[in-house]
């Protein structure tokens, strides 16, 4: 009987030590023993090792940010000049000239002669017209007056519904296919003050474009 009884006390034994340690392994939180607490003053930090050197990820440049303002000619570059001048940008800002093959034109159809031409002008200047340009070359346009060019018919339009306004009825919009030059502002890396006033001038010119493009290298 005594070996009966020592084999039923190391059952015992061995169902005890299951519980008490297996049992922390077996997903039931409630037979979870509290661990042993931590000693921060043997914690060691490992160095981080880099692996190889693909694994260094390269830093990223980033260009210098412009700020261009345009298509302007004739009278919207008289405008256009006035008002960027009151934001007194100094050297960051310059001009470029761009050159459209093909634009469209508000002019006053071509007159008899030199003489009409003079009556026309005047009367013009009458109307507060001060931007005008008298096409000389040989040819059907020859004494037309050209009042302002520009990059698309909308904006031709809007600017003879404006002299319509004050009483120039006779002014026509046409596709003038031939070499126009306008100007774009450029100003060299504007911070956010001057860009927030760039995009408030700019409301005033609805027809124009303000956009930031990177900057050029000067050759």
């Amino acid at each position: 009987m005594k070996w009966l009884f020592g084999l039923l006390l190391l059952a015992s034994l061995a169902f005890f030590a299951f519980m008490q340690w297996g049992g922390s392994s077996s997903g039931d939180g409630k037979n979870l023993q509290p661990q042993p607490p931590l000693n921060p003053e043997k914690i060691k930090l490992l160095p981080v090792v880099v692996s190889s050197a693909s694994s260094i990820q390269p830093v990223v440049q980033v260009a210098s940010a412009c700020m261009e303002w345009g298509d302007f000619s004739g009278s919207d570059l008289t405008r256009a000049n006035a008002a960027i001048s009151t934001l007194k940008l100094g050297n960051i800002l310059t001009q470029r000239q761009v050159e459209h093959t093909i634009g469209y034109w508000v002019y006053l159809p071509p007159l008899k002669n030199s003489d009409a031409v003079e009556r026309k002008v005047a009367k013009l200047k009458e109307f507060g017209v001060e931007e005008y340009f008298v096409v000389q070359e040989i040819g059907k346009w020859q004494n037309a007056i050209s009042l302002g060019v520009f990059k698309t018919e909308e904006a031709a339009h809007k600017f003879r519904e404006s002299i319509k306004s004050k009483g120039l009825e006779s002014a026509k919009v046409g596709e003038r296919t031939s070499k126009h030059m306008f100007t774009v502002f450029v100003l060299k890396n504007p911070d956010a003050g001057v860009a927030a006033k760039m995009a408030t001038l700019q409301k005033d010119f609805p027809d124009s474009e303000l956009k930031a493009v990177e900057c050029t290298k000067p050759n």
